[in-house]
């Protein structure tokens, strides 16, 4: 089991089947640099193309279609002191009333103190002069290539993965991909060092990162992704409408419970009718995110 090093030279705005440009062995940890959304890197200087920029893509060695490719966030360090979103709430989270008040959008920078741990604007707007959230980072966008040849946009998701903005994508968590090409090709990028559920301004406090992950092939067989914390399980389906991507996660979660914890589909549905926690992941782009997640205390292993 190694550790890579890697620093990109160049990125990709869609997850494919590019050309890999590390290959690493199942067990092997990567500490990749990635850029923000729009392409800065970690010295604020434009290296790509917007939208959500990708490190990759890495071959794994021994991950062939039918697998799962599990993915462990062992660390993500904000590589500069400055990140950046935009303002106002997104069209998609608005009455359609409110739409004519809503001001035009405006870029804001934002102090990122990792001695204080916490991120600030740097021109705070009144009633902000004291808003200093905790720095929570997060992998807005990553994922492995998609089946049938297709490349997918980072601007939207889908069984792969790709860019869901899940705030549970986040150090200590494993996530895990089907795997539908040799290899898997798995990339990642679009840090935040911030951001409330949903990316309801489209953006997180986007910045550039050093990332730390893991890899291990499963050889089993998921639908959509699903991930592990030392809490809880949860499942991801992204489409649109909203209520689709529910559906993904909820199928694949009573899935799930069928196969490593012994439950029927009405042990499950019993199960999930009482405990189960639905999160909102990214509801501004193309698909949307939602994450169906039970505490691991209602679960016990067979």
């Amino acid at each position: 089991m190694a550790t890579h090093r890697f620093r990109p030279t160049r990125y990709h705005n869609t997850l494919g089947t590019a050309e890999p440009v590390l290959h690493v062995a199942d067990g092997d940890t990567i500490i990749a640099a990635t850029v923000d959304a729009s392409g800065l890197d970690a010295n604020e200087v434009a290296v790509a193309s917007r939208p959500n920029p990708m490190t990759g893509p890495f071959f794994i060695e021994g991950a062939e279609p039918g697998d799962t490719l599990a993915v462990r966030i062992d660390r993500l360090t904000p590589s500069r002191a400055t990140g950046w979103t935009y303002s106002p709430l997104a069209l998609t989270v608005l009455d359609p009333a409110a739409i004519p008040d809503r001001p035009p959008p405006q870029r804001a920078v934002w102090t990122i103190d990792n001695n204080a741990g916490t991120v600030r604007l740097r021109e705070p707007e009144r009633g902000l002069e004291d808003f200093a959230p905790d720095i929570q980072p997060m992998i807005g966008c990553f994922g492995v290539a998609p089946a049938g040849g297709q490349a997918f946009s980072t601007a939207t998701s889908d069984r792969n993965g790709g860019n869901m903005d899940y705030r549970l994508f986040a150090p200590g968590t494993t996530a895990w991909f089907p795997v539908a090409v040799p290899g898997a090709l798995f990339y990642l990028g679009d840090g935040h060092a911030c951001q409330g559920d949903g990316e309801i301004t489209g953006t997180g406090i986007e910045t550039s990162f050093e990332m730390e992950v893991t890899f291990q092939v499963l050889k089993r067989t998921i639908a959509w992704p699903r991930g592990e914390t030392a809490e809880d399980i949860f499942t991801i389906g992204n489409a649109r409408p909203l209520d689709q991507a529910l559906q993904h996660a909820t199928t694949e979660m009573s899935r799930w419970l069928g196969e490593d914890y012994g439950l029927d589909a009405r042990a499950a549905s019993h199960l999930m009718g009482q405990v189960v926690r639905y999160d909102v992941g990214n509801v501004f782009n193309p698909a949307f995110t939602v994450a169906c997640r039970i505490a691991k205390r209602w679960l016990r292993k067979r």
